[in-house]
């Protein structure tokens, strides 16, 4: 078979074999025959029971066009790094606290998973542990650096994906991806539009989604970006689109028919955040009307999500909130629909070619597996998924076609 049993610990051995194959398009038996090998080899290798030989090794890296170190490496085992922490740590938390690592241009960013949510915090393991010890460049004014523990291989943390959003199809778009490409990452961290631009141009994520429908216009996204971005290189994608509107009980007990409603005293409202698209949308009817905010009882009781909107709803300590489709359906919600809007990723232009995993993400959300389940979900609408939006002129579009 011209391979050798292990002798590393699998721990200890990273083996990108198959996900070099896959993103290549080559089956295992047409590697096998460009590298001289079996295909029972490659399947062995690549399942981890076996290492191959220094000649296999050098003949599968000429067949793939890549160096042997690409194909398998040695990992360190409690590497350390320093980085900047992003959000409060509670006293709680201390004095191991679970972090979430990535590297964002040239910053290293790191969060705590309990920034995740209740049930994401014990869903999502951490890349690492916040060390005791001081990181060596002390801290500046409005940056705390800390020392992190990893408790994976550094090259994996480097490749993640962090998308700030409120769209909760960012894990299942995170699914799909690991499967495309072994140990890829998509980490999305719940805010509203307006958060996560912000989070963007701080360059503490990859990638921003939004759904913000300009008043005038009706337009979505992109006034906000031109207004936002200062001729910005970014790229701007459709993840989808949805309906957004009023989340209420199981058989509308209230009898509500639309945002006039709000202004009923027998009727308490769960609000988003100012900056999220949902509190946007209900401020922009309350004006039409000539309803104010303290018309609306619960109008300053906030909620950090869409899926935080219904499950308090679903749980009877609120009557109405905005939100979509698709998480009124989850938990069996009456929905009354307000407007369609378009949910879009703005990418900074330059990391389509310099992060790989992007492209791959990209080319993920196209496919039909993706955006058939997307669909399913309920109020989702992919037909211009991975469309390309023009934001400043013809000079600078990409092209109108997905990804």
């Amino acid at each position: 078979m011209s391979a050798q049993r292990r002798t590393e610990p699998a721990a200890t051995v990273e083996n990108r074999l198959r996900t070099i194959r896959t993103s290549r398009a080559l089956s295992q038996g047409a590697l096998a025959t460009m590298a001289g090998i079996t295909r029972q080899a490659v399947y062995a290798i690549e399942s981890d029971q076996y290492l191959p030989t220094t000649g296999v090794a050098l003949r599968l890296a000429e067949a793939l066009n890549c160096r042997v170190e690409d194909l398998f490496a040695l990992m360190a085992a409690g590497e350390e790094l320093e980085g900047e922490l992003i959000g409060p740590v509670a006293r709680s938390q201390a004095p191991s606290v679970r972090v979430k690592v990535a590297r964002v241009g040239d910053r290293v960013v790191v969060r705590p998973v309990a920034q995740l949510g209740e049930v994401l915090n014990f869903a999502v393991a951490a890349d690492g542990l916040i060390s005791p010890e001081r990181p060596s460049g002390g801290s500046s004014r409005g940056v705390k650096r800390v020392r992190v523990r990893l408790l994976r291989d550094r090259r994996e943390m480097e490749r993640a994906i962090v998308v700030a959003g409120c769209d909760p199809a960012i894990f299942l778009a995170g699914d799909h991806l690991r499967r495309r490409l072994e140990k890829a990452t998509v980490v999305g961290w719940t805010m509203g539009s307006r958060a996560a631009l912000e989070a963007f141009k701080r360059q503490e994520v990859h990638m921003a989604g939004l759904h913000l429908v300009d008043a005038r216009s009706g337009e979505c996204n992109l006034p906000y970006l031109r207004r936002h971005l200062r001729s910005q290189d970014v790229t701007v994608v459709t993840f989808a689109s949805w309906e957004q509107g009023l989340m209420v009980q199981p058989g509308n007990p209230k009898a509500l028919r639309g945002i006039e409603d709000l202004a009923r005293k027998d009727i308490v409202l769960i609000n988003r955040e100012e900056g999220a698209g949902a509190r946007l949308l209900l401020d922009q009817r309350l004006t039409a009307l000539g309803i104010k905010p303290q018309q609306v009882r619960g109008y300053g009781r906030i909620a950090a999500s869409h899926l935080e909107v219904a499950r308090l709803i679903a749980e009877g300590q609120a009557d109405v909130g905005i939100g979509v489709r698709s998480t009124a359906q989850l938990l069996g919600l009456e929905f009354l629909p307000l407007q369609e809007e378009r949910y879009d990723l703005v990418i900074p232009a330059p990391y389509l070619s310099s992060h790989s995993g992007i492209t791959s993400f990209l080319d993920m959300i196209v496919s039909r597996p993706f955006r058939s389940e997307l669909e399913a979900l309920g109020g989702y609408d992919t037909r211009e998924t991975g469309k390309v939006r023009e934001l400043w002129g013809a000079h600078r579009r990409i092209g109108d076609e997905g990804l």
